[in-house]
């Protein structure tokens, strides 16, 4: 069980470092758009909004990738079975249950569960902050000890 808890400890950190990086340029670059001046601001909100989320979307999908390819190096899913399918399945939480882990790794599925609801709701809470600050024409991250809570 400590190996389970370890090498899926080692993934959830990796991910969380990935998600790290990308909410950081996704930030980044909200701020400069935001500070653009357009006659059209609907226009710029979408482009905003279109971009945060397809961004994100990709970074979910490595961390899927993530998951899947230490289902494949600790061999945790049984053979033929679809990898990736498998982690979409757990990192989402759908949980079909069509196809299970190998009982010694049963343990990794709930972690990249737990691994994707964390994550999930990291995004959410990004993608509701870049709205909110494109909406108000301000930068996404707010600057100096005078920001506003």
């Amino acid at each position: 069980m400590l190996r389970q808890l370890v090498v899926g400890s080692a993934v959830s950190v990796g991910n969380i470092a990935i998600h790290a990086l990308v909410m950081m340029a996704v930030i980044e670059v909200a701020n400069i758009v935001a500070a653009m001046k357009t006659s059209h601001p609907i226009i710029r909100l979408a482009l905003i909004m279109a971009a945060t989320v397809s961004v994100l979307m990709v970074a979910h999908i490595c961390e899927v990738m993530a998951w899947s390819l230490t289902y494949e190096a600790v061999d945790a899913v049984p053979e033929n079975s679809d990898l990736v399918y498998f982690a979409f399945v757990n990192y989402t939480t759908l949980g079909y249950g069509d196809v299970v882990p190998v009982e010694r790794w049963r343990l990794l599925g709930p972690m990249t569960a737990m691994n994707g609801v964390l994550l999930f709701g990291w995004s959410t809470a990004v993608i509701f902050h870049v709205l909110l600050r494109a909406m108000s024409g301000t930068s996404a991250v707010p600057s100096g000890s005078d920001s506003e809570e």
